[in-house]
């Protein structure tokens, strides 16, 4: 035992290694992923001699996390950090780990039609799905989706990839694989599956009805913050373990999973490891979106243009502190359907969660991909309350945030380096209005974000128009400070 991983002050792999079958192929070897479904796979090994392994596989972009990985035989370290200490646990359930631009599709296309592989799961992040996320609808005209349906057996596309996975499955007469998706997004199996057949029935009617027959697309909760990794997260691991591991990853001690159980191959008995397995997914995933997600949105876009580089800062301030509460427990928690869970106890975990100060998870991480995460994270709420007549102030500024920090400019003058997948269209708005009321209504008229509802209801767009205006004349602090004093 040559690695050096194997003599880390950690938790380590003793389990056999050499008994692990790659029945799982997850696309996006990403951190989150790292921290948490490998992490439950990794338990069940050690714990239980389960024998799911997984193949990761990286499609687009991560190639120096695929090839760190493959350096140390597929080990890895996570670290729990919380404010009184560090702990760490190799996860030793990786078999094998392959990028397609460097491996070859051909290599990730093959590993998936491997007779034994029961679940191909994704962390993908939400622009990963090519939908439009107002409507859960598939984009065609997507660059990605069209180049892959010019060429469907050289796909570039996760939903590309897994189709052309699945007709080789279908030809050579191999059984399906259940579809999981992993990502924070409400109904992720059911916009897995939308976009998938969609996919599919573009490429052969045939195909997309034998996948629509025979694959299962589980919904599914997760939960753990896990912050980007930095120079600063690989030493301290060193410091903590002895070991330098330039694959490991950081998250918090708190982990959840809520897994719809619908599987067509079989599954690990996650149970054990404490995932939840349900028949319905959706109370819960709405309950994590609105009121962990939508919260940790909120705090990010008006966090940040406060001068707030990281979520426990907001904590600090104590008008930050009450407003993310409220918004949790007073706009977010009366539209969810969830039953049986203690709602006000939910939300004062979160807020301690997000005090912790170990985690320094960054606001600017948040905020990226925002024209992905409005619609589930406080549109769906604002509906609610339309419907119902209820107003949503800090629903209302959460929104306005964002607009200002799309803006591109802080309240210092300082440029903000925006990342999102509708950023083209977002400049545009912002090139194409004045300061002001004209620019909430040019941001607004984006539809894939908005839809076509909200933008022509008065009481919806007077409501962020004022908070818009509140945060331009005074600043994120003093507005938050003015709407949390009612």
């Amino acid at each position: 035992m040559k690695n050096p991983l194997f003599h880390a002050q950690a938790t380590l792999p003793h389990y056999n290694r050499d008994n692990l079958k790659p029945k799982i192929v997850h696309l996006g070897f990403g951190a989150f992923h790292r921290a948490h479904q490998a992490v439950y796979a990794d338990i069940l090994a050690a714990e239980h001699g389960s024998d799911w392994g997984f193949c990761e596989v990286n499609l687009i972009g991560g190639e120096q996390q695929i090839a760190d990985l493959k350096a140390q035989d597929n080990l890895y370290t996570v670290a729990e950090m919380s404010a009184d200490a560090w702990t760490a646990r190799v996860v030793g359930v990786v078999k094998h780990a392959l990028h397609a631009q460097v491996d070859g599709l051909e290599a990730v296309l093959s590993a998936m039609c491997e007779p034994q592989v029961a679940i191909v799961s994704l962390t993908i992040t939400e622009k990963g799905y090519c939908h439009a996320p107002a409507t859960g609808q598939l984009m065609l005209d997507h660059p990605l989706i069209a180049a892959d349906l010019n060429n469907p057996h050289q796909p570039g596309s996760a939903v590309g990839v897994v189709v052309e996975a699945l007709a080789r499955r279908k030809a050579a007469g191999l059984p399906a694989f259940t579809v999981m998706s992993c990502d924070n997004m409400p109904e992720n199996g059911h916009v897995m599956r939308n976009v998938t057949c969609a996919y599919a029935r573009a490429v052969n009617s045939e195909l997309a009805d034998w996948i629509e027959t025979h694959v299962t697309f589980p919904s599914t909760m997760v939960d753990r913050i896990v912050p980007a990794v930095t120079a600063d997260t690989l030493n301290k691991i060193e410091q903590i373990t002895g070991v330098r591991d330039p694959a490991g990853v950081a998250c918090e001690p708190f982990r959840q999973w809520v897994v719809e159980d619908n599987f067509v191959a079989g599954r690990p008995a996650w149970e054990k490891a404490g995932a939840e397995l349900v028949a319905d997914v959706i109370p819960f995933e709405e309950m994590k979106l609105r009121m962990l997600n939508g919260s940790h949105s909120f705090l990010a876009y008006l966090g940040y243009l406060a001068g707030y580089q990281h979520i426990n800062d907001c904590m600090e301030d104590a008008n930050y502190r009450r407003a993310a509460h409220a918004l949790m427990l007073n706009e977010q928690a009366p539209t969810l359907k969830v039953t049986g869970v203690d709602l006000g106890r939910y939300a004062d975990l979160l807020i301690e969660r997000y005090s912790n100060p170990a985690l320094r998870h960054r606001t600017w991480q948040i905020a990226m991909d925002g024209s992905q995460k409005l619609p589930q994270r406080m549109l769906d709420s604002v509906r609610w309350h339309r419907v119902h007549q209820l107003s949503f102030p800090l629903l209302a500024l959460g929104v306005a945030g964002w607009m200002r920090y799309v803006g591109g400019v802080d309240e210092r003058g300082e440029a903000i380096e925006v990342c999102d997948p509708l950023l083209p269209m977002i400049q545009q708005a912002v090139q194409d209005s004045a300061e002001g009321a004209s620019r909430v209504k040019a941001l607004m008229g984006i539809e894939a974000i908005f839809g076509n509802e909200l933008p022509q209801d008065a009481t919806f767009v007077e409501a962020v128009t004022a908070a818009y205006l509140t945060l331009l004349d005074k600043g994120a602090k003093a507005t938050v400070a003015q709407y949390i004093a009612g």
